[in-house]
């Protein structure tokens, strides 16, 4: 099976930038330690920093999966879910 990368593009309430941040920066480390978690990049917009995005390549759905339910992506959620104003997540296939 094809590993599975995914984009996800977060727009927060401008008032809660730096709490938010603060949140997904936790997210890093423990992450990128998960079995099957090949890259786990964040990144904030230029232009607009209430914008960030995660980059995710992942060995299968099945790690995404576990991931979406380890206790430090659960407290993230938590503790932003009425912070964000929007959320995009695009599970992609890689093609070359």
């Amino acid at each position: 099976m094809s590993k599975l990368s995914l984009v996800a593009t977060i727009t927060v309430k401008k008032e809660s930038v730096e709490n938010v941040k603060t949140e997904m920066i936790k997210l890093i480390t423990p992450t990128r330690k998960e079995y099957g978690c090949i890259e786990y990049n964040l990144h904030q917009d230029n232009s607009d920093p209430a914008v960030f995005i995660f980059y995710e390549t992942w060995e299968s759905p099945a790690c995404l999966k576990s991931h979406m339910n380890t206790e430090h992506f659960k407290n993230y959620v938590n503790a932003t879910s009425s912070l964000v104003e929007k959320l995009d997540v695009h599970k992609m296939t890689r093609i070359e």
